[in-house]
């Protein structure tokens, strides 16, 4: 990680701006799960990870109250994160296809991973005005990956965030495409040096459900790849 990525994250892990977020993480943190008792949770903001020379950049959500919030990485030690990493396994982006702690072995190529909102929200929704402050992070982070040009959105609110960052950052929609793209499993919109992809969250209760399945992920990631 290059010192510019390391200082801003230092600076992601002692946000405080969302009082009710603040509230709930470390609530979790203290009252834990039982499989969990033994363990310490991370309990803070997460930052995004991955590779930092990266063309793709995925874009989650939030980090899962036992998930994330416990190990301190997004989309590790859950269900949704078996289900991403297996595929970008398959699709030869990550050296293994789990991941169950910060310090597991993983490492990926060619992609970055970051969440618009960095710490666990109660019921998993965050709400306008926590997306809105914490707006600020992913512009920040999103600066200092400054090859990405392909953005795989996992859900509609990844979908809205994705574009509201890059109509931020003065990224133009193409001329073919709706002002507003709307989300859908597969959609795509183009901006100046930039196509956003859309897929499914990978949630367990997508995946669980069969609403995504592994072909359909596999099939978006590789649009993605190839975009």
């Amino acid at each position: 990680m290059n010192k510019r990525l390391a200082l801003l994250h230092a600076e992601i892990v002692e946000c405080r701006r969302c009082p009710r977020l603040v509230r709930w993480r470390e609530q979790v943190a203290r009252e834990k799960r039982r499989m969990y008792r033994e363990e310490t949770y991370w309990g803070r903001p997460i930052t995004g990870f991955g590779d930092a020379r990266a063309r793709l950049v995925i874009v989650g959500l939030a980090p899962a109250a036992h998930g994330g919030n416990r190990t301190g990485r997004i989309f590790t030690g859950d269900r949704s994160g078996d289900f991403l990493f297996a595929a970008l396994h398959r699709a030869g982006l990550a050296n293994q296809p789990h991941s169950v702690s910060r310090d597991d072995g993983l490492a990926l190529t060619g992609v970055y991973i970051v969440a618009p909102v960095r710490c666990a929200p109660p019921d998993n929704k965050p709400t306008p005005e926590e997306f809105a402050r914490c707006s600020h992070w992913l512009d920040a982070e999103l600066a200092l990956v400054p090859n990405a040009r392909v953005y795989l959105a996992l859900g509609a609110h990844a979908w809205r965030s994705t574009l509201e960052h890059l109509a931020r950052v003065g990224k133009n929609i193409g001329k073919n495409i709706a002002p507003q793209p709307k989300f859908g499993h597969g959609a795509v919109a183009t901006f100046d040096e930039a196509v956003v992809v859309g897929s499914y969250h990978v949630s367990q209760q997508n995946t669980q459900t069969g609403r995504l399945t592994e072909a359909m992920f596999d099939a978006v990631v590789d649009r993605a790849v190839r975009s």
